[in-house]
């Protein structure tokens, strides 16, 4: 599981340093997605077979899954882990993400999610406390207490 988040900066060549909490879990290979809210998803080998069988068992017929599969499978990018633990950012995904200096990468469970610095902090100003009522406003399997 992925927790936390981090600040790292973009190299010249557009990889990113992994940080080392995160590495601990990826195998070489990891997989780069447009993500929700102009952010890109990093997903390990097994998590990214898993989303893809969602995907591909999309009905075909609704113009819908059609569109997001092409959107998200044909963005999509495999990945290497270097020996100093960075990994490219394909162009097209830093571009969507409006990516150029600054990341932040958070674990969000599942998934490492790559985010511009400034878009990252924006989003975080905007939920600024709203904790609470977006708590509420969600449907837990269990709720959260302090048993």
């Amino acid at each position: 599981m992925f927790l936390n988040h981090y600040y790292h900066s973009v190299d010249r060549k557009g990889r990113i340093v992994i940080p080392s909490e995160f590495r601990e879990k990826l195998q070489e290979t990891v997989f780069l997605t447009p993500g929700i809210e102009n952010c890109i998803f990093l997903y390990t080998e097994s998590e990214w077979k898993r989303f893809y069988q969602r995907v591909a068992s999309l009905s075909l017929t609704r113009k819908e899954a059609r569109d997001f599969m092409r959107l998200f499978l044909s963005s999509a990018a495999s990945a290497e882990i270097d020996p100093q633990g960075r990994v490219m950012l394909p162009t097209h995904l830093r571009n969507y993400a409006q990516i150029d200096k600054k990341v932040v990468l958070a674990g969000v469970g599942n998934r490492i999610e790559i985010w511009s610095e400034e878009n990252w902090n924006n989003y975080m100003k905007n939920l600024e406390g709203k904790f609470e009522a977006i708590a509420e406003s969600i449907e837990m399997i269990e709720p959260i207490h302090g048993d």
